[in-house]
């Protein structure tokens, strides 16, 4: 198991719609394990491949996270079942360090994928975990946070991005030293 480098805004990796996955080999299951690893380190609740290179429809989510304790749900190949509703949520994300605004989202979402045994399986979520499923779930069709904030917003979110770039805040914002510790 690996600490994977996070794709920052800017990447093309994080604009490509991800592939499905064929089969669930052992490089997925390491991917998997290396995805953990990565969000752990980062010391995020859910990440997507595209996020660490790989543009396959694989994503994790620590539907715990809100209350403190790790209960790692894996996705594979996800596809939406339903959603309903709407919420305005305050969101971050591993590829845009430091940057959190409320986004619009659904209020309650239903997913079917695969685990990472393939084994097909739902997962419905309300408030956090609906958020995170739909960020994630957007991560693989190439959309970003804050692609859905408004056009003022999104500007004022590009100014912060080339402010952190300047200060040299955004060159590694996840350091493996912190990983030794």
């Amino acid at each position: 198991m690996a600490v994977l480098k996070v794709e920052l805004y800017g990447s093309p990796v994080l604009r490509e719609k991800a592939r499905p996955v064929d089969a669930i080999t052992p490089d997925i299951q390491t991917l998997l394990d290396d995805m953990v690893d990565t969000m752990r380190h980062a010391q995020g609740a859910g990440l997507a491949a595209n996020q660490v290179g790989v543009p396959l429809r694989v994503i994790i989510v620590d539907v715990g996270a809100h209350v403190g304790r790790e209960d790692l749900a894996f996705l594979i190949n996800p596809e939406w079942v339903y959603q309903e509703g709407s919420a305005l949520m305050e969101e971050g994300c591993l590829s845009i360090p430091q940057i959190f605004e409320k986004v619009p989202r659904p209020s309650k979402v239903k997913v079917r994928a695969l685990d990472r045994q393939g084994k097909p399986f739902e997962l419905e979520g309300e408030e956090f975990l609906c958020k995170a499923l739909c960020h994630e779930m957007d991560h693989l069709d190439g959309v970003l946070f804050i692609d859905r904030l408004t056009p003022l917003k999104r500007d004022l979110v590009k100014r912060k991005i080339k402010k952190l770039i300047r200060e040299g805040e955004w060159d590694d914002p996840y350091p493996l030293s912190k990983a030794a510790g």
